[in-house]
């Protein structure tokens, strides 16, 4: 088994107001595996996340990551209206220094990546919901990160749009190898993408089980019309509902 590339060991946070947002949050992320989190609305499913990324800092407890190698990509594309989408891609290399010249193949290979080749001089009002978030993901990726952290970030997209993206994150992930930790209300979505799906409880968040998923990489969008497929759907389901008074 590969190594853990991400481990949260009895972690909780709570808030100065009196809220605990997790509580005793165990989690094991092994390298280049894809593992999703489900749960219901507030039971600190993104909070996992910015603990990871270094957003929050833990009240007890462990977050070690492995590696200083880690993109965060939001619900919102958060795009600059008045950059390009070439410029915009550019931004976190910008950021730490690198010249346009020194930055211009990196930002050209992960707008490419994403299938934005051709799109490099338009600004963000010019393109779709879709296409926004794919370059919210190509700036991520011109970081080359080993650990890539989701968080729900297909949540506002139309049905036929969200099948699309994550077929193509499910081929970067394989071309990449990266880790990736990846937020959903969706369990169609978690299944489709995951090795492993693990169950979240309600407020304060802790693990309430996980499970695995059995399809081999590299799949195709005809995995979600197997009965398989739907096993395990029902499976991640029913964990689900333990959360359910």
């Amino acid at each position: 088994m590969d190594p853990a590339a991400l481990q949260l060991q009895g972690v909780s946070l709570r808030y100065s107001a009196g809220t605990t947002a997790v509580s005793g949050l165990d989690l094991s992320v092994h390298e280049g595996t894809f593992v999703s989190i489900v749960g219901p609305s507030g039971c600190g499913k993104s909070t996992a996340l910015r603990l990871i990324a270094g957003l929050e800092r833990p009240t007890d407890g462990v977050v070690r990551l492995f590696t200083d190698s880690t993109a965060f990509v939001f619900q919102e594309a958060n795009l600059l209206p008045w950059r390009t989408v070439e410029a915009n891609v550019g931004l976190p290399l910008e950021l730490q220094g690198v010249s346009a010249a020194g930055r211009r193949e990196s930002v050209l290979a992960a707008i490419a990546q994403v299938g934005l080749s051709g799109f490099e001089k338009h600004f963000p009002r010019e393109l779709s919901g879709g296409m926004r978030m794919r370059v919210s993901l190509a700036r991520a990726l011109v970081m080359r990160p080993r650990v890539l952290l989701l968080d729900e970030p297909f949540g506002a997209l139309d049905e036929m749009t969200r099948q699309t993206l994550q077929e193509d994150l499910v081929r970067l992930q394989m071309s990449e190898r990266w880790t990736v930790l990846f937020v959903t209300h969706s369990v169609y979505e978690a299944v489709y993408l995951s090795d492993r799906v693990v169950v979240m409880s309600s407020r304060p968040g802790r693990v309430l089980g996980e499970v695995e998923i059995p399809f081999p990489r590299p799949r195709n969008a005809e995995v979600r019309e197997r009965p398989e497929f739907a096993l395990a759907v029902g499976a991640v389901g029913r964990r689900l509902r333990e959360n359910s008074p």
